[in-house]
């Protein structure tokens, strides 16, 4: 949604300021999370997943359908931006490489501060109030939480970061079209989480960067790269349960355990 959001913006409106597609993207990414996730949060484990990929599918279908809104199959282009209040502008010759390597360092940068502000919110009372009732809802319960409502602020916290990646996706995609609401896309994203290791907090960012690159090396490899990626994907899980970075804590902690004794 973040995606379309910004392709809306520039081709109903004119806006070509990245800086303008986050101040108005945000606000609009949290308020439908904030709607999916009221009717998400009823429901908890598979029938959660189920029913946060029924409602992807039911978007992903209206962006076909409205095709004279959307775009259909074909999306809406996206032109490329302009950065920091219109001072870093990309026309003329070579506008494209310089687009790339400049937007590269701004995404980073919004990277890193979306790394801080997360911190902050994990190791925050209410961060460990979502540690609690992921490690036992009933104690939790007992204990006074109100375990759907922080389900629900949990879900809008991450619906809003996941529409500023979209935001941020779009201009470098240059078009917005409706894969990106389709569950497979969805499923990627879980996965990354799965394969660094969902119970540390740098194990999503470290399984972003691993899926990345075995995707492209995998693409580049063979036309068969889904099977490939898939059969990789499917032994890193099984040798690694707890995920990359649950694997080289558990060895870490280990080697202490050995020199100490």
């Amino acid at each position: 949604m973040g995606a379309y959001i910004v392709a809306f913006l520039a081709e109903d409106f004119g806006l070509h300021s990245m800086e303008g597609y986050i101040l108005i993207g945000l606000p609009v990414t949290a308020i439908l999370s904030a709607l999916f996730g009221y009717i998400c949060v009823r429901h908890t484990r598979i029938f959660f997943g189920i029913l946060t990929l029924a409602l992807s599918q039911v978007l992903w279908s209206l962006a076909f359908k409205f095709f004279w809104v959307t775009g259909g199959s074909d999306g809406l282009r996206i032109p490329r931006p302009t950065l920091l209040g219109g001072l870093v502008d990309f026309t003329g010759p070579g506008a494209f490489v310089r687009f790339i390597n400049v937007y590269y360092y701004y995404v980073l940068a919004v990277f890193a501060i979306c790394v801080v502000v997360m911190w902050v919110i994990v190791h925050s009372p209410f961060g460990k109030a979502l540690q609690a009732i992921r490690d036992n809802e009933v104690r939790a319960r007992f204990l006074g939480l109100r375990t759907r409502r922080f389900r629900w602020i949990a879900f809008l916290i991450s619906g809003t970061f996941t529409g500023l990646a979209g935001i941020l996706w779009a201009p470098l995609n240059g078009l917005a079209t409706p894969d990106v609401l389709y569950w497979t896309f969805s499923g990627e994203i879980v996965f990354t989480a799965l394969l660094g290791g969902f119970r540390n907090f740098t194990g999503p960012i470290l399984g972003g960067i691993v899926f990345t690159y075995l995707k492209t090396y995998a693409v580049a490899t063979t036309e068969y790269w889904q099977l490939l990626l898939g059969v990789v994907l499917v032994l890193l899980v099984l040798v690694l349960p707890t995920g990359i970075v649950g694997a080289l804590t558990s060895l870490a902690t280990r080697f202490k355990a050995r020199e100490k004794s």
